[in-house]
């Protein structure tokens, strides 16, 4: 039986139904692809996530292309227990560099994206193993306000996304998506953050200097700086 891309939602709504009326915690995942804009409706026919996009590749090009342009403006659609899916992780598949592998870890982990890895486990490197294991990060795509990231503004290939945290802590990702290392900074103001008590390098794993007022790295090709702030209670 085919159903054509109208009929989705209801074909869709049964089934979910279907999963309620079993009494069990099962999740329901859409492979809709984003077509008929299920994110508007997704949650409403009972699921916890869906595909906003066609599939992804082990490249740089389509991480960037799903990341950075697909996803933006879909923050409204996210929430707890109903999330957007950029499809799964491509850490350790393809021809990534370390510093593409980290910058495709960390837009999905401000996306509040499901992080599920697509890569064979058993022969991951030490290095892709750590990436994917970085707690911290993943901190941030699992936090319990689950609210999806946004881009703050970009300039040319030097683009900032925020991402609200529990308890007013923020998490702010300075990616670079040009062909040659940038340095690129935000202004605590401009995260509307007067003072914080704590700033962490959430890729280095290391404390900053909690009295600075701007946030600057120098980030590799391809590459990301990724930093939360802890707010002043």
């Amino acid at each position: 039986l085919t159903y054509s891309n109208e009929e989705m939602p209801t074909a869709y709504k049964k089934m979910g139904d279907a999963l309620t009326a079993t009494g069990r915690p099962i999740i329901y995942s859409l492979s809709q692809y984003g077509r008929e804009d299920v994110w508007k409706w997704g949650a409403k026919v009972g699921a916890n996530l869906w595909r906003t996009t066609q599939d992804i590749v082990p490249t740089i090009q389509s991480i960037m292309a799903i990341g950075f342009l697909e996803q933006t403006g879909l923050e409204s659609y996210a929430g707890p227990g109903h999330w957007n899916d950029p499809d799964m992780l491509e850490v350790g598949n393809g021809l990534l560099t370390l510093d593409e592998n980290k910058l495709h870890f960390t837009i999905w982990a401000m996306l509040a994206a499901p992080l599920i890895a697509g890569n064979n486990l058993s022969e991951m490197s030490p290095e892709i193993r750590e990436i994917l294991t970085n707690r911290e990060i993943i901190d941030v795509d699992q936090d319990a306000l689950g609210i999806q990231g946004h881009r703050l503004r970009q300039e040319g290939p030097r683009t900032i996304w925020v991402k609200p945290l529990s308890g007013g802590d923020i998490a702010v990702a300075l990616f670079n998506l040009g062909e040659s290392p940038r340095n690129i900074s935000v202004n605590l103001h401009e995260l509307g953050i007067t003072r914080a008590r704590r700033i962490r390098d959430l890729w280095n794993h290391k404390d900053l200097d909690s009295s600075m007022q701007r946030i600057e790295a120098e980030v590799p090709v391809h590459g990301v700086a990724c930093f939360r702030i802890y707010i002043e209670k």
